[in-house]
């Protein structure tokens, strides 16, 4: 795996690009002369860990024959100033879906994402608490607390 990352303009407007040739822009924030031209690195992990879950899930109730109409994931991630930099602490998603789907099978798909599959969330484990809601069709189960982080609370 290989990203290129080159500078666009401004102080810190890039764009980054895989092997594929797809890309994505990126720049800081407002308040250290960012332009809003992309999004900033720690909003791109929010990103990751969303679409990573969201792939494994999709597929998952693919194979189940799950008949889902509409699918949104909203991330929300809280950081903790550590030494010089910000760790992420906490991590939730809410998957919304809508159409055919059974809500046991939606339910399972994500815990199985979020706790086995997805090398996102692994990856962010050691340092956040990682949790997850399901709403299936305008219904919602509580939020669920996916394997601790590897961190001491």
């Amino acid at each position: 795996m290989k990203i290129n990352i080159k500078k666009v303009s401004g102080e810190f407007h890039m764009e980054a690009s895989n092997e594929d040739g797809n890309t994505l822009q990126m720049d800081g924030s407002k308040d250290i002369g960012g332009e809003g031209k992309g999004m900033r690195p720690m909003q791109l992990l929010l990103a990751a860990v969303g679409g990573c879950s969201s792939i494994d899930v999709l597929m998952m109730l693919k194979k189940q024959k799950q008949e889902v109409e509409s699918f949104d994931v909203e991330v929300e991630g809280h950081t903790e100033q550590v030494d010089e930099h910000r760790l992420f602490r906490t991590i939730c998603l809410h998957f919304t879906l809508t159409g055919k789907v059974e809500m046991e099978k939606a339910e399972r798909a994500i815990k199985l994402s979020m706790e086995k599959y997805c090398s996102v969330s692994k990856t962010l484990e050691p340092t956040a608490k990682i949790t997850y809601k399901v709403t299936v069709n305008h219904f919602t189960i509580k939020e669920i607390h996916s394997e601790e982080g590897k961190k001491d609370e």
